[in-house]
């Protein structure tokens, strides 16, 4: 039995004008995307402004939902992808707007989600560190400058092009664990390395996780692998006596 392509979820992190919330919301609904994600928006949501560059889209279904954090935001996310045009200091897999969009195809089972920084500032390398996978766009070096709307639209005619050419039938198992489930584990990690006096000296501690995190991310876990993981680490702060209360 062939499985339905879920749509990836589109993520506004951080973003400024209404107006180009409402226009996002305009060129999803074109090629079929309706989950819209906003993330600490900064006038807040409902926006009047939205609505005039909607064009409807909010009516027609296009669905936002604010998030007072990226966490929460990609908790129910299996793969994410962030968008940017900076390069990073972590290793990431990087990938183009059609690659992106025929790898989330390809995989029905996978719950994707694209991250779109502010307008001023894009993403910041804390919100990178939470996606498997860079997304970037063949823009011209020396003007690499598109609206928040249009950055979007790039991808997600992108999307429409590649739900168009998949072959009917084709199916990929998969058991990708949740975002939440990763960010979890993380916390978990972290935690008993705390304990254990890994983080030192302190003021390194933020750079220390980011670096443990992008390693982490770009494994590509399983429920299954996360679990065991888990227990492993669980297994270790017993075997020291310090073993603490675990969170699912």
């Amino acid at each position: 039995m062939t499985a339905t392509v879920s749509p990836p979820a589109i993520l506004l992190v951080r973003p400024q004008l209404g107006e180009n919330i409402g226009s996002t919301a305009r060129v999803m609904l074109n090629f079929g995307l309706t989950d819209l994600r906003l993330v600490l928006p900064r006038d807040g949501w409902p926006n009047p402004d939205a609505e005039t560059l909607s064009a409807g889209a909010f009516e027609a279904g296009v669905e936002p939902r604010v998030f007072d954090s990226l966490e929460t935001a990609v908790g129910d996310l299996t793969h994410i992808y962030a968008a940017t045009a900076r390069p990073r200091e972590m290793v990431k897999p990087v990938i183009s707007a059609s690659g992106a969009a025929g790898e989330i195809a390809a995989c029905p089972d996978a719950r994707a989600g694209i991250l779109f920084g502010s307008e001023s500032s894009g993403l910041t390398n804390e919100e990178v560190t939470l996606a498997d996978t860079v997304l970037t766009y063949p823009v011209n070096s020396g003007f690499a400058s598109l609206n928040l709307a249009m950055a979007v639209g790039v991808f997600a005619s992108s999307w429409g092009e590649a739900v168009a050419s998949v072959p009917e039938g084709f199916e990929i198992e998969t058991e990708v664990a949740s975002r939440e489930q990763l960010v979890g584990m993380f916390e978990h990690l972290e935690e008993e390395l705390d304990r254990a006096g890994y983080f030192f000296p302190p003021e390194k501690t933020p750079v220390m996780v980011q670096n443990l995190r992008a390693a982490f991310t770009r494994g590509g876990w399983t429920s299954q692998e996360i679990r065991t993981f888990r227990g492993a680490i669980k297994a270790l702060a017993i075997g020291r006596g310090k073993a603490r209360v675990e969170r699912e």
